[in-house]
């Protein structure tokens, strides 16, 4: 895949290190409120999560707001995702599953929205990747594109105790304004980028981490929490993501 901080082997190891990835995806969860207004104000019918294994979004939009739903991913353990989707009591024809390279595979379908959530950050040329959404898209369909925010404290934390996670994400990406002008450049309009969530921090397999890290971690979680809450909006600093939502 081109452009690509990450490899198959590992994702394989990192899926493969999970303990926790099935369980009932709940109607709270993260981006809840952006993606059923989405779909309620754009009457959306179908949908694609890019690069989305487990596939935990493709599932919340056909479990909670009946939308045909699909998953695109290079990686897919099925096993994994045929557990996951009988626990939310869905079955395997429920969602469409391709397992592909993004850069290489033809759709010859269209969808009302196209969605990724942590994907573009695994890739050099931000441009390119977020042009590779827009070939599954309808015109007039919408765009939803998140990522993490490493240029805050979360950021700091992962440099510090996982930097070879950490290496493993293109940080300049995670600039508002380089993703305005890059989706202007595309084409794209009702362009919307902004920080999202509250205070939040964490490490991947942080049970692993000794016990020195985890307690300067949880302290550092709950140091942050009281200037949020003064601050009480969502900024570079502190928010732990990063929202992009556009129009084609």
């Amino acid at each position: 895949m081109s452009n690509l901080l990450t490899d198959r082997q590992f994702w394989t190891k990192y899926w493969e290190s999970k303990t926790d990835l099935v369980y009932k995806v709940p109607f709270n969860y993260p981006f809840h409120e952006q993606l059923t207004s989405i779909v309620k104000h754009n009457a959306i019918q179908t949908a694609i999560e890019l690069g989305g294994f487990p596939g935990y979004y493709a599932i919340f939009l056909k479990k909670y707001l009946q939308v045909n739903a699909s998953l695109l991913d290079y990686f897919v353990h099925h096993g994994i995702l045929n557990k996951l989707l009988e626990q939310n009591g869905l079955h395997r024809e429920d969602i469409q599953v391709i397992e592909a390279d993004l850069f290489t595979y033809k759709s010859h379908s269209q969808y009302d929205l196209v969605l990724s959530c942590g994907l573009i950050e695994h890739f050099t040329d931000t441009k390119d990747i977020i042009s590779r959404h827009l070939s599954f898209l309808k015109p007039g369909g919408t765009l939803f594109i998140t990522l993490p925010n490493f240029r805050g404290v979360n950021g700091w934390v992962q440099k510090t105790f996982d930097p070879e996670n950490y290496a493993k994400h293109n940080i300049d990406c995670m600039d508002i304004n380089l993703l305005k002008r890059t989706a202007a450049e595309l084409g794209l309009h009702h362009v919307n980028v902004r920080y999202y969530g509250g205070y939040s921090i964490w490490l991947e397999n942080k049970e692993k981490k000794s016990a020195l890290t985890r307690l300067f971690i949880k302290s550092l979680w709950f140091a942050g929490k009281i200037p949020a809450k003064l601050l009480g909006f969502e900024s570079r600093l502190l928010s732990p993501y990063i929202v992009l939502e556009a129009k084609y």
